[in-house]
């Protein structure tokens, strides 16, 4: 006889303090050890009169949906149901979606410049507490975010995957190898790509520890802007840019003396001063002979039967070790497609071009909690890891809730895969001291 599944069940449902958020409890744990909500409540501080919720919990409100895949706001009411998130991460209640939107839109105007600075604070102190590289990579981009309707500050601008379409134009700041964003701004859909990357660098610059004895920077060819290589030159950055190809460069390198790589690829430079620089650099160029295959995909210089690649630099290293340092940056593009896809960074929320930008803050924020989280707290062989698999190894953990006398209990599944993992954690949360 060909087999059943099962037959006559009973479904009943009384079953109580039942959570699919079993795990958040250490994230929880670890905000908690660093008074992170304390430390954001200092720095946050607002006057207000009869609301039933404080800045932070309103904040945290939206934080947790983000870091748990609750993409839009609406989704944030299904923690409200889940009595048992409320008591794990000490909030009474939660805000409903128009309350939150509210918020936004309304406090805005007051609370991202503060929002902005307390992130920048909470960054210099986990740069400081536990960067252990002498060595600090920063790669700059900007992306953009295809919007529908008629939100502010959407604008038909630079959209290479939905040309002609409206969008938000944010500018990213990352470091290169613990992935965490120093810098994010929304902007308008029309504006330049280097626009504001002054004022960002300016602000990332400060926020580095003392003892850094390399800093490096790479940039695609929408930073190729005299006026910023002038800034990370005089700071003592070394840079790696993407140049334009403009008349002048153009007319330079086919006549090189180039150094072979391999049959394909060789190597030559030149010093060149382009028009309202401050002084003459350093442009490397690869040149790269074209096959029928690649010829197909080039959109950069083709001359003769080649490619030609340039970037301008400090770096004292040779042309085609340049050109190794700048193709690293392509981790920078998981980086944004993670902070956009899983954090929703850039979205538009709410009609309010400065509720939208504040959401992108938090985003950021969220973002950040999470890489910090995951260096402080998780081994070695989960660095790699991005939040959609922590939410699914660790943070969505099933667990029921009970009390034994007067004391809570969690408990999670006894076949978990990752209670190893979870322990770990713990213990690693019990030994970090709070933030100041």
């Amino acid at each position: 006889m060909p087999r059943t599944g099962a037959k006559n069940v009973q479904v009943a449902f009384s079953a109580g303090r039942l959570t699919h958020f079993g795990g958040v409890y250490l994230l929880h744990a670890f905000l908690q050890q660093l008074q992170i909500r304390t430390f954001l409540s200092r720095l946050l501080r607002t006057p207000e009169r009869n609301n039933h919720f404080s800045i932070t919990e309103r904040l945290f409100a939206l934080l947790y949906p983000m870091i748990l895949g609750l993409e839009k706001i609406e989704l944030s009411a299904l923690l409200g149901t889940n009595g048992v998130f409320q008591y794990l991460t000490g909030l009474p209640r939660f805000p409903n979606p128009t309350t939150l939107r509210r918020f936004l839109v309304g406090k805005s105007d007051e609370l991202l410049p503060k929002l902005h600075a307390a992130h920048n604070a909470l960054r210099a102190q986990f740069l400081a507490v536990s960067f252990p590289a002498s060595s600090i990579c920063l790669d700059f981009d900007s992306t953009t975010r295809t919007l529908y309707g008629n939100q502010e500050g959407a604008a038909k601008g630079y959209n290479p995957h939905h040309k002609g379409k409206k969008s938000y134009h944010p500018l990213i700041c990352t470091e290169a190898h613990r992935k965490e964003c120093l810098g994010g701004a929304l902007r308008y859909g029309n504006a330049h790509t280097a626009a504001g990357v002054k004022e960002m660098l300016r602000e990332v610059l400060a926020l580095l520890p003392r003892g850094i004895r390399s800093l490096r920077t790479r940039a695609d060819s929408g930073f190729y802007d005299g006026d910023f290589v002038a800034q990370l030159s005089q700071n003592g950055v070394k840079f790696a840019i993407v140049a334009h190809m403009t008349a002048p460069v153009r007319h330079k390198v086919p006549g090189l003396r180039y150094q072979k790589v391999s049959n394909i690829l060789s190597t030559a430079e030149f010093p060149y001063k382009p028009h309202d620089w401050d002084k003459k650099y350093r442009f490397v160029v690869l040149r790269e002979k074209l096959t029928e295959k690649r010829d197909e995909q080039l959109t950069l210089f083709k001359s003769n039967a080649y490619s030609y690649h340039v970037i301008v630099t400090n770096l004292p290293l040779t042309p085609y070790g340049i050109f190794t340092f700048y193709e690293d940056r392509a981790g920078l593009e998981r980086i944004i497609r993670i902070a956009k896809d899983d954090y929703s960074f850039g979205t538009a929320p709410t009609n309010n071009f400065k509720a939208n930008a504040l959401y992108a803050e938090l985003s950021m924020l969220a973002y950040n909690l999470v890489v910090w989280f995951k260096f402080l707290c998780l081994p070695d062989n989960w660095q790699s890891y991005t939040v959609g698999t922590l939410r699914h190894k660790l943070l969505l953990i099933p667990g029921i809730f009970t009390k034994t006398g007067n004391r809570p209990s969690l408990k999670l599944p006894k076949n978990c895969l990752y209670q190893n993992e979870f322990l770990y954690a713990q213990k690693r949360i019990g030994k970090l001291k709070p933030l100041v």
